[in-house]
């Protein structure tokens, strides 16, 4: 009951957004304010270049934005993301009123198709616990799901269980770029996944407790990376911290699609600290036995702290000082600077 506790006291009536009442370099900005809805606002913005700002307090509710409010920028009116929350409680396996159920995709509590699009300085969150719902077995509960291209999340808190963010792509041949800069991620199983081009800065990854009897407990990245793509998820200056025991987590697996099966999972972590919780034997595991890790673009340079210790060589491969300098933000970017 953990995630509930931390977000208990403070929803509110959900209503309409008012009429856009302040300007920034001439556009119109948007306030949402506790009783009103952002999924409004959202659905107010008539054009490109729009802020949405959202003053705190809790906001329970599902927001989409759709790929024509480009270059649309979302932020909490206060530089702690705390203070604004935007949560609902949808898994994989809830079912809709059709009687059909949400998917994991469908499950996000935050979804962008939108080029262009920055949020920042808020938390999206999905509190949906399996303890609540022991009879479903889609058990994915997604926060955030985007995929437009030159996607920005700057000092955002990402809060959920299995499958926290999907960072994906609008098309197979679609190498969206994402950058998380500054931000907080927690979770369990896969809480970082996709097959995006997704460059995380300075982050904060965070492994839960779990009360389970196996380990594993979960991973914290499954990139699906398509084959074509030289880029797939880039952690760097970042640290993986854990609310479980030592060794509990695996760093990552690779997640190869039933209906994908050319993936070629890609993930560089670099100049990282990496705590306890990670298992530094064997950090890496497999989703399929039919897609072994060992065969994927995992590798790491430069990382520290007791869970980066390389005790096994062949079970952390390491890139050359060469190899490296192709593995920088600049590089994933490439014409983007966000």
């Amino acid at each position: 009951m953990r995630r509930r506790t931390l977000l208990a006291g403070m929803t509110g009536v959900l209503a309409a957004v008012g009429a856009p009442d302040a300007l920034a370099g001439g556009r119109p900005v948007l306030h949402v304010r506790p009783g009103d809805s952002v999924q409004a606002a959202v659905d107010a913005v008539d054009g490109p270049g729009r802020t949405i700002v959202v003053h705190p307090g809790t906001y329970r509710e599902v927001v989409h934005v759709p790929v024509e409010k480009g270059e649309l920028t979302i932020r909490g009116a206060t530089p702690d993301p705390r203070d604004t929350v935007i949560v609902y409680d949808n898994a994989n396996g809830t079912k809709k009123p059709d009687g059909t159920t949400y998917g994991t995709a469908g499950s996000a509590t935050f979804t962008s198709a939108a080029p262009g699009l920055t949020v920042r300085d808020l938390t999206l969150a999905n509190d949906w616990l399996r303890a609540d719902h022991p009879d479903i077995t889609g058990t994915q509960a997604v926060a955030a799901y985007t995929y437009g291209d030159r996607t920005r999340f700057e000092n955002v808190r990402l809060l959920a269980h299995q499958d926290t963010l999907f960072v994906d792509t609008a098309a197979l041949d679609t190498f969206d770029r994402q950058y998380f800069h500054r931000c907080y991620i927690e979770g369990d199983v896969d809480f970082v996944f996709g097959r995006a081009t997704a460059v995380f800065e300075r982050c904060h990854f965070r492994t839960l407790g779990r009360e389970v009897s196996f380990t594993p407990k979960g991973m914290v990245f499954a990139p699906s990376t398509a084959r074509a793509n030289p880029y797939g998820i880039l952690a760097v200056r970042s640290r993986i911290t854990s609310g479980a025991e030592d060794g509990a987590y695996k760093l990552a697996r690779p997640w190869v699609p039933s209906y994908e099966t050319t993936a070629w999972p890609s993930l560089v972590v670099r100049d990282t600290w990496i705590g306890p919780g990670i298992d530094p034997v064997a950090p890496y595991t497999n989703m399929r036995d039919a897609y072994p890790w060992q065969s994927m673009r995992f590798h790491e340079y430069r990382n520290t702290g007791p869970g980066a210790e390389v005790t096994v060589p062949g079970n952390r491969p390491q890139l050359t000082p060469t190899e490296a300098r192709s593995h920088t933000p600049a590089a994933y970017l490439g014409d983007w600077r966000p």
